[in-house]
């Protein structure tokens, strides 16, 4: 499990219940390195800018996190984390490696926007 005060998906029914009961979603897919703790760190200051998105994360090397792993989107990624998004049990956007403040806030505001009467 990783160390962080994100809700932690440890299987791949985890994974399909957490994408098939929120409508939106954004899983850190890493590890406890360098280029995963600032993801992490800025996912856990966002939950309270984004209370209709539910924030995970999922440990890299556990044996389910195939479905992020070989998931289409993120085929040919070779950094650390792996970072993706859905939408009504549907990934949307994924990305690769270390990623800012505004990159992510950037993708949560173009593909897993607030409600228009929130």
């Amino acid at each position: 499990m990783l160390y962080t005060n994100l809700k932690h998906i440890e299987s791949a029914k985890a994974h399909e219940k957490a994408i098939s009961e929120n409508e939106n979603v954004m899983i850190c897919c890493g590890r406890m390195g360098p280029m995963c703790i600032p993801v992490y760190e800025i996912m856990e200051e966002l939950e309270k800018e984004y209370p209709h998105v539910t924030f995970y994360d999922m440990e890299f090397d556990h044996p389910d996190a195939h479905v992020i792993r070989h998931a289409p989107m993120c085929r040919n990624f070779m950094g650390l984390p792996f970072t993706v998004y859905y939408k009504n049990g549907q990934m949307v956007k994924a990305t690769s490696s270390i990623q800012n403040a505004d990159q992510i806030t950037a993708i949560l505001n173009e593909y897993l926007p607030a409600p228009v009467n929130a």
